[in-house]
């Protein structure tokens, strides 16, 4: 399997979109393309599987349930370990937000 995270980054959506590039019993591989996505006010994240997510393109905010506030850009990275409650505060429109992340049980 080959292919680009680059390819089919071009759209006039101002949804949210996750694509599963890889998926096998332990561990899914997605692109999310982000263009100033946020989580709903009040929503947080609290997820089954530990998450490991790079941020490959534009800049975001994580918000933690301890009020801690991880800014990511370009090129930084992040472990979300399995329950750990975050949401998604920020996410750039230009440049857009590319993030590839890998969700897997420890």
């Amino acid at each position: 399997m080959k292919g680009n995270i680059f390819d089919n980054c071009k759209t006039d959506s101002k949804e949210e979109i996750f694509e599963t590039l890889y998926q096998n019993e332990n561990v899914i591989i997605e692109r999310i393309i982000s263009f100033g996505n946020v989580t709903s006010q009040g929503q947080w994240y609290d997820q089954e599987k530990d998450e490991w997510v790079l941020l490959i393109e534009g800049n975001a905010k994580l918000e933690f349930e301890d009020d801690r506030i991880v800014e990511l850009n370009k090129g930084d990275y992040v472990h979300l370990p399995v329950h750990q409650k975050h949401r998604v505060i920020y996410t750039s429109i230009d440049p857009k937000c590319i993030w590839l992340a890998f969700h897997f049980k420890s």
